[in-house]
């Protein structure tokens, strides 16, 4: 009798601490976290455990299903701001079998996309739902189509001089093929092209200050204040990466700088350091071999596992061509482009050192992938330590991040005043300085200076200092300007 108690009292217990770890594996939803931004909206279930997720899309209505095994929802979805999101309202039930189901009614197409997230310093477990539209852009005022082929052709002209600069001259005329005179097209004049991306946002708060500041909100107003100061002067243009609290993936923001077309991709944020006593500001470029300093490496390490939050691993892709052609493009293209970010990082650093203490006196560099764009020059600035109780609390002074972002733009104006993209209208400013007033013509094939002379009556000698050449040397798409004589 005894014998068959005992087993009893076993078989008990062993359903009970069963039943136990089935309790202890079961997760709740302990909360619902929206992020609407202009190509998709991101919904964050915090998990009390991990679980499995199933999600899929129903017609006839449109909806999206969001299964949960083994969860119960012990939070009120009916809070959630639901409007600038492709959402119009939330459904949730026991699924069929167990689980949880949570149903989206949609008001527009979505192609969904979901993973799961580990427990961090600030959050535990979390299953990330992600709703993008179709063919819209993150950048809520896309670019004019007739800026961007503006751009185009101005590619495709700088491309046709570095082909005529493999013949120190242009052919003499061919008799037996008289080419047409085309006069050269009214100059673009086109804006100059700034991506003013606000680091972190949505998910990722970025570094917390000692006073609960958080790095997404304190450099999302800087990077507003400085498209406000790009718009704001005349051959300028802005281009706000992030215009709101969500998330963008490292990679996805400078392609949008790229489809943008922009010129310049300046990346806003605000340092962290575990010691509260380091202050000061920091301009980064990119480094292909290594960070210039410890500091450069632990901060570049730190920003770049941010991009865990977007579930993305993108890089860049030359697939469609040959080995040795993808080291040389990339090679060249890099050096010029880094170049550019070193010269400009030193005239913004300059400049940030007149109204804000220094972190270091030099532009440093890292492996920032959010400026691995081989072909924009980019910069990352860190406009203060938030970690830094003092520095924190000037973060937040409006005033500051006005002057913050006057200093930026200054720097950045400097370098493009002297520097400007052939095609933009600053250069076309610099150029009507500069040379004799009168009618513009465009090299063609077969053309030589003096037979451009004679035909439009005006001395050789005299069209060579219009347009500041010191020969006879022309190529083939260059645009003389023809004084008047």
């Amino acid at each position: 009798m005894k014998g068959i108690a005992a087993g009893v009292y076993r078989l008990l217990a062993a359903g009970f601490f069963a039943l136990a770890a089935v309790d202890v594996q079961a997760s709740s939803v302990e909360s619902m976290r929206l992020w609407a931004a202009p190509d998709h909206a991101r919904l964050v279930f915090d998990l009390s455990a991990a679980t499995n997720a199933n999600v899929f899309s129903l017609d006839n209505p449109a909806r999206l299903v969001i299964d949960l095994d083994d969860t119960q929802m012990d939070t009120d979805p009916s809070t959630l701001p639901l409007h600038d999101s492709a959402i119009t309202s939330v459904r949730t039930g026991v699924r069929e079998g167990g689980g949880l189901r949570v149903v989206l009614e949609l008001n527009r197409e979505i192609e969904p996309r979901h993973f799961t997230l580990t427990p961090n310093d600030q959050y535990g477990h979390r299953l990330v739902v992600d709703l993008e539209y179709p063919g819209e852009s993150a950048v809520e005022n896309p670019i004019d189509p007739i800026e961007a082929m503006i751009r185009d052709q101005e590619i495709q002209a700088q491309r046709a001089s570095a082909q005529g600069q493999l013949s120190d001259s242009v052919a003499p005329p061919s008799e037996a093929a008289p080419t047409e005179v085309q006069e050269a097209k009214p100059h673009p004049r086109r804006d100059i092209i700034i991506a003013v991306d606000a680091g972190h946002g949505g998910e990722d708060p970025g570094a917390i200050g000692p006073s609960g500041t958080r790095e997404k909100d304190v450099v999302l107003e800087i990077a507003r204040r400085l498209a406000a100061e790009v718009n704001g002067t005349e051959g300028f243009k802005a281009v706000l990466v992030r215009d709101g609290d969500y998330y963008i993936g490292l990679r996805q923001r400078t392609a949008l700088a790229r489809e943008q077309k922009a010129d310049f991709f300046v990346s806003i944020h605000a340092d962290a350091f575990t010691s509260p006593r380091p202050q000061g500001s920091s301009v980064y470029a990119l480094s292909q071999r290594g960070a210039t300093s410890e500091t450069a490496q632990w901060l570049a390490d730190s920003e770049n596992r941010s991009d865990l939050i977007g579930g993305v691993d993108g890089s860049l892709s030359l697939r469609d061509k040959d080995q040795v052609l993808r080291g040389v493009l990339l090679d060249l293209t890099m050096t010029a482009t880094l170049n550019d970010s070193l010269s400009i990082g030193g005239q913004v650093l300059e400049q940030l050192g007149r109204i804000n203490r220094l972190h270091k006196s030099r532009v440093e560099q890292a492996g920032f992938m959010v400026l691995k764009s081989p072909d924009i020059p980019s910069l990352l600035i860190e406009v203060g330590f938030i970690s830094n109780p003092d520095e924190e609390r000037r973060l937040r002074d409006p005033v500051h991040q006005s002057g913050l972002s006057q200093a930026i733009f200054s720097g950045l104006r400097e370098h493009f005043e002297r520097f400007p993209p052939p095609a933009s209208l600053l250069a076309w400013q610099r150029d009507n300085q500069r040379r004799p007033s009168g009618n513009e013509y465009r090299i063609q094939s077969g053309d030589t200076l003096s037979a451009i002379a004679v035909r439009h009556g005006v001395p050789v000698n005299q069209l060579r200092q219009a347009n500041d050449l010191n020969g006879d040397v022309i190529r083939v798409g260059q645009v003389l300007q023809i004084p008047r004589s």
